[in-house]
C-alpha cells in the first residue's frame, strides 16, 4: 500500500468482530499507520481516547448501545477532536456523518485503494497540528442511555464498593470506576481524598469548618467529614490554591 513514514496511531470501533479485524489488518498494511487498536464497544472506545494518544478513529455506525453516530458527536466536542471516518454497510447516513465532519465515509465491503484515500486524508485533516486532547469526560448511563458528565461539573465521588457515585449540581451517577482510580487520574484536576470514601474537588469547595478538632467541608451544601489524617494535608492545599498563579497541585 502507500509508503511513507509510520505515524499514525488509529483506533477502529466496530461491534463485528470479522469486520474489526479486517479493517485492522488492511490498515496496518499502510506504511502511513504506526500503530492500530481495536474495540467493539463505543464506550470502551472513549475509555481508550481519553487514556491514549489516538491520532485517528476509523468507525462503524450501527452499533448496539452508543451508535458510531453519537460517538461521533462526542468526539466533535474533544478540545481537539481527532480526524474520524466512518466504516460502513449503509450509505443513508452520508449527510449527518459529513455533518460531524467526518473526514471520509468508506462503504463495506473495504477496497484497498478506497481505504488508502481515506488514510489520505486523515494525514490531510491533521496536517501539522498537535495531538489530540480529550475533554475531560466521564461515562454515565441513564435508562438505558450513555451521558457524559465533564469532570468539572463533579463536586465529590463517593466509594461505594467497587463503583464510585460522582456528584454534580444536578444530582449523583453511579460508575463502574473504583474510587482509587478516579484519584489517581484525577489528582492533577485538583480532586484530593479526604476520606477513605470521599474525593472532593478543590474547585468546589465553598468552605472548611473545625469544630472541637473535627473537620468538615462545605461543597455544594453538603457537609463532609474530612478524615484526621487527610486535615492538615487538605487545608495546605485549600492555602497554596489560594496563592496568585498558584495550580491544584502546586
Amino acid at each position: 500500500m502507500t509508503s511513507g513514514p509510520a505515524s499514525l496511531r488509529v483506533l477502529v470501533v466496530d461491534d463485528e468482530r470479522p469486520a474489526l479485524d479486517e479493517l485492522a489488518w488492511l490498515l496496518g498494511r499502510d506504511d502511513r499507520v504506526g500503530e492500530v487498536l481495536t474495540t467493539d464497544s463505543a464506550a470502551e472506545a472513549l475509555r481508550i481516547l481519553r487514556e491514549e494518544g489516538i491520532e485517528a478513529v476509523f468507525l462503524d455506525i450501527r452499533m448496539p448501545g452508543l451508535t458510531g453516530l453519537e460517538l461521533a458527536r462526542v468526539l466533535s466536542r474533544f478540545k481537539q477532536p481527532p480526524p474520524f471516518v466512518f466504516v460502513t454497510a449503509y450509505d443513508e447516513h452520508a449527510v449527518d456523518a459529513f455533518e460531524l465532519n467526518a473526514v471520509d465515509y468508506v462503504l463495506k465491503p473495504v477496497r484497498d485503494d478506497r481505504l488508502a484515500e481515506a488514510v489520505r486524508r486523515v494525514v490531510d485533516a491533521r496536517g501539522t497540528s498537535s495531538p489530540p486532547v480529550a475533554e475531560d469526560t466521564i461515562a454515565v448511563e441513564l435508562g438505558g442511555r450513555t451521558r457524559f458528565v465533564p469532570r468539572s461539573e463533579v463536586r465529590y465521588v463517593e466509594a461505594q464498593g467497587d463503583y464510585a457515585r460522582l456528584h454534580t449540581a444536578e444530582g449523583s451517577h453511579l460508575v463502574r470506576v473504583p474510587l482509587t482510580s478516579l484519584e489517581e487520574e484525577w489528582r492533577d484536576a485538583g480532586f484530593v481524598r479526604i476520606h477513605r470514601s470521599l474525593l472532593v474537588a478543590l474547585a468546589h469547595v465553598e468552605e472548611v469548618r473545625m469544630d472541637a478538632g473535627r473537620c468538615t467541608v462545605l461543597v455544594g451544601g453538603d457537609e463532609l467529614v474530612v478524615s484526621r489524617r487527610h486535615t492538615r494535608e487538605l487545608r495546605d492545599l485549600l492555602v497554596r490554591r489560594s496563592r496568585p498563579g498558584s495550580s491544584p497541585r502546586s
